[in-house]
């Protein structure tokens, strides 16, 4: 084994959002994905041109999944970069958030 495959609820979530820091703010929205089969994915806002929010059902299983997108024949499809939080995993993190939040305004 190489070592560079992921375990199954391992997902990369890349750093670099791609957008400049002078951008205006992402419209939040809430709205029905129409470009996914999957009638239970709700966007719940894009954090960037190709990046979203939104949660789903994947497998059985609710997640809140922050992933990008790529344009292909005029559709808005997800790609693989990107994280499906389980609602364990989301409770944890949006426990932490003031902690983060702190940490993020002393080291700016």
């Amino acid at each position: 084994m190489s070592g560079r495959g992921k375990r199954k609820d391992d997902e990369e979530f890349a750093s670099d959002d791609g957008g400049g820091g002078g951008d205006a703010p992402p419209k939040k929205t809430l709205k029905k994905d129409s470009s996914s089969d999957d009638s239970d994915n709700v966007v719940i806002c894009d954090i960037s041109k190709n990046r979203r929010v939104s949660v789903r059902n994947w497998q059985g299983r609710i997640v809140v999944d922050i992933r990008e997108f790529y344009v292909k024949d005029g559709k808005q499809l997800p790609g693989k970069k990107g994280i499906s939080l389980t609602m364990d995993q989301w409770n944890i993190l949006r426990d932490h958030v003031e902690e983060i939040d702190k940490v993020v305004n002393e080291n700016s």
